[in-house]
């Protein structure tokens, strides 16, 4: 029996006697054990991570392009290695898998192009006859010790949407995984050190959420970003104290299809945004509302859709939807569609479960008191209702403690302007589902959604701070020689 995978603390990998197995989740079988990292391990990090921040801080920005380059390129070396991993930690299909590590090479390449684009900006302050003869100088410096928690969903992009924006700043990182999903994140640290990042500055730490607390209220972590659950985020925050904290928290994001759209385009794409990664998407479409005038047309091609969609073992390349991460989160989608059942609502597909599959799950005649419209289900739901005005269709898009992002579908200009107004989101997808995400934009939600914005120029804004110079040019008197 192999030995359990060791943790990484400042470059050195450690074993403790703790140890938990990773299953594959679509059916149990063991994949690996793994370590988890003590109280004294965490303290090490800390510590190991300000030594290192003091070489990454002055890593000039060529050298920190030169380690991102090369990153991605062990990245791409080890694609098959880690799309296989990928799809047996968190239940990904093959397909899934590899466009994830294909995303992951980009946003470590867009970090190291972002990595050359760290601006400064230079002040004329003479506005005042007081501040004559000043001016100000600006520049974006490292803040120190980025502390990332990720989730199980996307274990390895994910990841690299923190450590790419962190390595660009200079800045040293603490990657503490997802227990169900650590082992790529643990191979993407071996390959940040083998990038030539200092290794002092790199820690991977799957651990218990007791100690993830600590790390999170030490004051020695000069930022949070986490990825995962609104109450896990929020709690977070609250206890986080001065350090700035960065939440990409979840969502029940609405889909509009105004009766002037693409009705087939429309419905492939909420039937991919929809049960894609089986709904464990932060955008994954969940409430669909359809005008009055298209609704049954558009309904029948989404279930047309929905009924052709294969779900099985994700390592069968002719599987479409494959398991939910565990059996416990597939049992807690069927009892919101039971209750919403219960509650008056109709199952147009779906609906059942066996083991770790749910199968995709179109229901009607909800309300938007349902656990389906009012929570995030992070299943393969989605709930359709219909509408009469556009204006109607964004008060109900907009009718949520969540507000990542919305998407609509329609051609007319003036609603598309009145949605980008009106709409109470991070981002307005306009002809496509809220489920599109390309790496390079800012990402991030309003209300419970969470704070701040990911995509490598906007992270590393996050990542460091602005400090200003000002310089005072004195006019001497000439000394008479």
């Amino acid at each position: 029996m192999t030995e359990p995978r060791p943790f990484l603390v400042g470059g050195e990998w450690r074993r403790s006697e703790t140890v938990e197995e990773v299953r594959f989740p679509y059916d149990h079988s063991p994949v690996d054990t793994f370590c988890l990292a003590g109280a004294t391990d965490l303290e090490d990090a800390v510590r190991a991570a300000q030594e290192g921040f003091g070489r990454t801080r002055r890593l000039p920005a060529h050298e920190r392009i030169r380690i991102l380059k090369r990153f991605a390129w062990l990245i791409e070396e080890r694609k098959e290695d880690l799309s296989r991993l990928i799809t047996l930690e968190a239940g990904k299909t093959s397909a899934l898998a590899r466009a994830e590590v294909d995303r992951a090479k980009e946003t470590i390449l867009l970090s190291a192009e972002e990595a050359g684009r760290i601006y400064g900006e230079i002040l004329p302050l003479d506005l005042t006859p007081a501040a004559g003869g000043r001016t100000g100088y600006l520049r974006r410096f490292p803040i120190g010790t980025v502390l990332a928690i990720t989730p199980f969903n996307f274990p390895f992009n994910l990841a690299c949407h923190k450590i790419g924006p962190a390595v660009a700043a200079g800045n040293a990182i603490i990657l503490k995984p997802a227990t169900k999903t650590p082992l790529s994140s643990l191979l993407l640290g071996s390959l940040l050190i083998e990038a030539g990042y200092p290794a002092e500055a790199v820690s991977v730490l799957p651990c218990t959420p007791d100690l993830a607390e600590w790390l999170v209220r030490d004051e020695r972590i000069a930022y949070l970003s986490f990825t995962g659950s609104p109450g896990v985020g929020w709690r977070l925050k609250e206890i986080a104290g001065r350090k700035r904290v960065g939440l990409e928290l979840g969502g029940n994001a609405a889909a509009i299809v105004h009766a002037d759209a693409d009705l087939p385009y429309a419905a492939e794409r909420i039937v991919q945004g929809g049960f894609s990664n089986a709904g464990q998407v932060c955008i994954s479409v969940q409430r669909v509302f359809l005008h009055r005038d298209v609704y049954d047309d558009c309904l029948a091609m989404i279930l047309e859709r929905t009924g052709a969609l294969a779900v099985g073992d994700p390592r069968d390349s002719r599987t479409d939807i494959g398991p939910m991460i565990s059996e416990a989160a597939a049992a807690e989608a069927e009892e919101k569609v039971r209750e919403a059942v219960f509650e008056g609502a109709s199952v147009l597909a779906g609906g059942k479960r066996e083991g770790t599959l749910f199968f995709p799950t179109v229901l009607a005649d909800t309300v938007p008191t349902m656990r389906v419209n009012a929570t995030e289900v992070f299943a393969p739901v989605i709930t359709v209702t219909p509408y009469d005005t556009f204006e109607e269709a964004l008060t109900m898009a907009n009718d949520s403690v969540f507000g990542l992002q919305t998407g609509i579908f329609t051609d007319g200009l003036d609603r598309v302007f009145t949605a980008f107004e009106e709409c109470e989101a991070g981002a307005l997808m306009v002809n496509d589902v809220p489920t599109f995400r390309a790496d390079a934009m800012p990402y991030g939600g309003a209300k419970a959604s969470g704070l701040g914005r990911e995509g490598p120029r906007y992270a590393i804004e996050e990542m460091t701070a602005m400090r200003l110079m000002v310089l005072n040019r004195r006019r001497q008197e000439p000394s008479g020689r």
